[in-house]
C-alpha cells in the first residue's frame, strides 16, 4: 500500500491511498471513528472528469491525539477485526 501525505499538522493529517477503494476505505474509516481522540474521519475519491484525483485521500481530525498516532491505532483495529473475520471463517469450514 503507497501513502502520500497531502496535508499534516498537530490535529490534522490528509494522506492519499493509492490503489484502494471503497470496501477498504470505509472499513479504515469506521475503525477511525471508533479511535480515541478522532473526532472526524472522511474520505473522498473524486472521478477522473473532476480534475484528476482518482486516489482517496483520507482526512483525519484528532482532539487531544496526534493523528499519525490515530491512523497507526486505526489501522491496527482493522487488522485485529480482519484476523479475528479470518479465525471465524475457518472455524466454520
Amino acid at each position: 500500500m503507497e501513502l502520500r501525505v497531502i496535508e499534516s499538522d498537530e490535529n490534522e493529517l490528509s494522506i492519499e491511498v493509492a490503489d484502494e477503494g471503497h470496501t477498504f476505505m470505509n472499513v479504515l474509516k469506521g475503525a477511525l471513528l471508533e479511535t480515541e481522540g478522532v473526532t472526524t474521519a472522511t474520505y473522498d475519491v473524486n472521478p477522473e472528469q473532476s480534475g484528476g484525483q482518482t486516489e482517496p485521500i483520507l482526512t483525519i481530525r484528532t482532539e487531544g491525539t496526534d493523528p499519525l498516532d490515530a491512523l497507526e491505532d486505526g489501522a491496527g483495529r482493522v487488522n485485529d477485526m480482519t484476523a479475528a473475520f479470518r479465525t471465524a471463517f475457518e472455524s466454520a469450514a
